[in-house]
């Protein structure tokens, strides 16, 4: 079922471009980043008891992900969606490697999913390290995943935060302003000072008011006080950042579960 890349409008041309040129270090920065494998860790924990059939991840990157749960579940099939070229390449070698055949990596973006996989329902669909920040319109993009989620069918999604509080007063104290309330404007621009991604980080509130129509199972916060996944080299200490990930899950019970780095969002389609 392999289709032909779709064109992209001038904004997600932007973001294509961003991605082919992070295609070319992307795995290897992410399989030597404890922080970030610790928090993987935890995205995969929370989607494991889902069930699947037919499976879709948007933003699938290097293929960490569609390799781990397509060979976790073999009687399913794991479709994946990435807006870049450069990361469907890496990701097809990975799956190669894998010698996995109930996995297949497509280009597109989300609002691609029925021309890239048409005819396919799916009940497990997950958006691991804020894929949807660089969708044009969160509204319209949650609508795409409402047509393609079978009812019953769960979601999987995690967001880069708006209102990360560490994010905001760390550059304050060291009075960079802009780039202490950079995640607080109406285009973010990711994470890099030195190219621009086009992108927004969303608070739970306007996760919620984009999914509004499915039920929400469960929320979660990520680095509250457990170091970002971009902080790595400066904690070394595992004792000490286990410590902090236990901070985090104490918080997670408080109203400060949304001022992490990430937030998490298992929604359900309701039954008809």
């Amino acid at each position: 079922m392999s289709q032909e890349e779709p064109e992209f409008n001038s904004y997600y041309l932007k973001v294509k471009t961003y991605y082919d040129e992070d295609s070319l270090s992307f795995k290897s920065r992410g399989e030597s980043n404890p922080l970030l494998a610790r928090i993987r860790e935890s995205f995969r924990e929370e989607s494991e008891p889902l069930q699947f059939k037919h499976a879709l991840e948007i933003g699938y990157g290097p293929g960490f992900d569609l390799v781990y749960f397509s060979g976790r579940q073999k009687a399913g099939k794991v479709y994946g969606l990435d807006i870049s070229q450069g990361m469907q390449h890496v990701a097809k070698e990975a799956i190669q490697s894998a010698g996995l055949e109930n996995c297949l990596a497509e280009v597109g973006s989300v609002e691609d999913i029925e021309t890239q996989f048409p005819g396919i329902e799916f009940d497990f669909i997950y958006v691991f390290f804020g894929g949807l920040n660089t969708v044009e319109d969160l509204s319209k993009a949650a609508n795409h995943l409402d047509r393609v989620l079978l009812p019953g069918g769960k979601m999987v999604l995690t967001f880069v935060n708006k209102w990360y509080l560490l994010g905001i007063l760390k550059p304050l104290l060291k009075l960079k302003f802009g780039l202490a309330f950079r995640r607080l404007r109406k285009t973010w621009g990711g994470y890099s000072l030195s190219r621009f991604l086009p992108s927004k980080c969303y608070s739970p509130a306007d996760v919620r008011k984009a999914f509004s129509r499915f039920k929400e199972v469960k929320h979660r916060g990520y680095s509250i006080l457990f170091p970002a996944w971009y902080e790595h080299s400066k904690f070394s200490n595992r004792r000490q950042t286990e410590r902090r990930w236990k901070w985090d899950a104490m918080l997670n019970r408080t109203p400060l579960w949304g001022c992490g780095e990430y937030t998490l969002f298992v929604f359900e389609k309701r039954e008809k």
